[in-house]
């Protein structure tokens, strides 16, 4: 009987626990899209990768013609010659390997170095909102399996980015 009495004790003070958490959602990529910073940190990132595939494309243009050029004179090459020209070629290689490797690397190094102030400048926005409105959970749209109803915040906070960012 203790053990029943005790369960229900715990179910009603979990239910009214529940009941005192407000719970609001936002979307995050439509506060994202509004924000010109992003839009900035996203041409700043294109320009980087346009400049990165270029300088790739040369170096693979410079590889291309280094092999068509020892398939061409190759014939009339020593085994030493042969060799000494494949190291060359295979080096090259490795180079371009190496270097698309490091582009990569220094793309997301730079991605987070943009994108590392706009999250804490929406993560700040959604805080604000929440504490004026004495939330205890705000979930994102794009993150979750289900959600049906609750209170969209994603207007309210785009207000307070768009002061944030004014503010900049």
């Amino acid at each position: 009987m203790k053990k029943l009495l005790l369960a229900i004790v715990l179910v009603i003070s979990a239910g009214s626990l529940m009941a005192q958490s407000k719970v609001a959602h936002v979307n995050s990529q439509q506060l994202l899209d509004t924000l010109t910073s992003r839009k900035l940190a996203i041409q700043k990132l294109q320009e980087f990768e346009k400049n990165g595939v270029a300088e790739l494309q040369e170096m693979e243009t410079d590889l291309n013609e280094a092999i068509a050029k020892y398939e061409r004179d190759r014939p009339n090459m020593s085994p030493v010659i042969i060799k000494i020209e494949e190291e060359k070629l295979m080096k090259k290689q490795q180079a371009l390997q190496e270097r698309e490797q490091s582009l990569n690397a220094e793309m997301q190094a730079y991605s987070n170095e943009l994108n590392q102030p706009i999250l804490e400048m929406v993560q700040k926005a959604v805080s604000v909102v929440s504490e004026r409105r004495k939330l205890n959970y705000v979930i994102d749209e794009s993150v979750t399996l289900y959600f049906a109803g609750g209170t969209d915040i994603t207007n309210e906070v785009i207000v307070e980015l768009q002061k944030m960012e004014a503010a900049q």
